[in-house]
């Protein structure tokens, strides 16, 4: 796995180098499982959401890389409205983003389709917040 690819993507996107660390250290230990990735997205006047052209293409990229990683869009969902936090907390939609280990979420940037779904992302996503949930628990269940 080209190693340089993968933070160079992660970099690029605003992630935490010590958030990656750790989910790099999981992906390469024996205990390696699950995850459940929490998306909160906040998209560009580009994207056209929720039925722009460059928002639908970039769902339809997102849906292949992840399926050719061995991962599924469990759901997304519409946020309505914020109430609590300020104006940079507003966000436009949630999207749940099971994989099926550490190590594939790690590897996404070298799965097929994986250049159109960044492509999609830097035109669409305006601001991201990504949360590391456990992937071996129903999301839904307290």
């Amino acid at each position: 796995m080209p190693t340089d690819k993968v933070g160079q993507t992660a970099r690029q996107f605003g992630a935490s180098e010590a958030a990656m660390d750790r989910v790099r250290e999981i992906a390469a230990g024996e205990d390696d499982g699950p995850v459940l990735m929490l998306n909160i997205n906040r998209y560009t006047t580009e994207a056209g959401y929720p039925d722009g052209p460059a928002y639908t293409e970039y769902m339809r990229w997102l849906g292949h890389a992840v399926g050719a990683d061995g991962g599924r869009v469990l759901w997304r969902t519409p946020v309505r409205d914020r109430v609590l936090g300020c104006e940079h907390d507003d966000y436009d939609e949630i999207l749940a983003v099971w994989y099926p280990s550490h190590a594939a979420f790690v590897d996404l940037p070298n799965a097929d389709g994986a250049d159109g779904m960044f492509e999609g992302r830097r035109t669409c996503v305006a601001h991201a917040t990504v949360l590391v949930l456990p992937g071996d628990q129903d999301p839904l269940q307290p």
